[in-house]
């Protein structure tokens, strides 16, 4: 079937199957749409009425204290991947008092002393928000794996540690999407020399950027591993190919949207009588 230039379930077309491998997914590609760019972007903007409609309606169960559920999205890539593009031209058309964003860089020092899910758990959305994570707790199984900042006992300790984490925060009412936003060397080069040629992004540029790159395909081993390891039914896996920008943006807006129809936010009922309002407010 057919929905809004998708030709099928979103979450079923991005979804990490068992033994999933980033080289087989072309990051060019656009799995499930076959419209173009321009059609993207008319499809996204059709979109953000219904996204900012369910969000809403979610955020104002949260003011009226009947909040039983939130949305998580975790936003994981490579560097120049799209993820602040994500936040700006998606989350961008919902109401910014209702959305809790966090972006996670490397620990400080308190936060080293304790488990690296301390950190995380503290910055969870509260019931009625939509939370996201710009990086997550992933980056210590990814970069803690790559760069040996803790040895392969710990890492795997992580991985189950996660998993138990992310059932648990499920459980609680909180739909967990968590995205990996597939680019290509060749794109991110690209983006990279944007950013350097571009005196307005040279404040995005990291030096530190050109280093991960050479460790391309440590990263990709460490990202596979960690879908592998924890990719579950209550907290699945979306790769979406990122080389595209209007695709990826449109793929992460038609899977908020599939959380927040499951949620199937409802209005509030109003705590007083309409209609004497009515009457008071016409005299008043």
């Amino acid at each position: 079937m057919t929905t809004h230039g998708w030709q099928g379930d979103v979450r079923s077309i991005l979804r990490v199957a068992e033994r999933f491998r980033l080289a087989d997914l072309d990051p060019g590609a656009t799995p499930g749409y076959e419209g173009d760019k321009a059609t993207g972007a008319k499809d996204l903007a059709k979109r953000m009425a219904r996204l900012d409609d369910l969000q809403e309606r979610l955020y104002a169960s949260s003011r009226a204290g009947t909040a039983r559920d939130a949305v998580l999205l975790v936003l994981q890539g490579m560097d120049t991947a799209g993820k602040g593009g994500i936040v700006r031209h998606v989350l961008g058309s919902v109401d910014p008092q209702g959305v809790q964003l966090r972006a996670f860089g490397a620990p400080t020092a308190d936060e080293l002393a304790h488990d690296f899910l301390w950190r995380v758990e503290r910055r969870l959305p509260a019931r009625g928000f939509l939370g996201v994570f710009d990086r997550s707790h992933y980056e210590d199984v990814l970069v803690g794996k790559v760069r040996q900042l803790a040895d392969a006992e710990e890492i795997e300790r992580r991985y189950a540690a996660i998993n138990d984490f992310e059932a648990r925060v499920a459980a609680g009412g909180t739909r967990i999407v968590k995205v990996m936003l597939h680019i290509s060397q060749d794109e991110q080069r690209a983006r990279l020399q944007e950013r350097l040629d571009r005196p307005d992004k040279h404040w995005k540029y990291n030096p530190g950027d050109v280093d991960d790159r050479m460790l391309w395909r440590e990263y990709r081993d460490a990202y596979e591993t960690a879908f592998a390891r924890t990719s579950t039914e209550t907290a699945p896996w979306y790769v979406v190919p990122a080389d595209r920008k209007w695709y990826a943006r449109l793929a992460v807006q038609e899977l908020l949207i599939a959380a927040l129809e499951d949620i199937d936010p409802q209005w509030p009922p109003a705590t007083f009588d309409v209609e004497a309002e009515k009457k008071r407010l016409a005299a008043s």
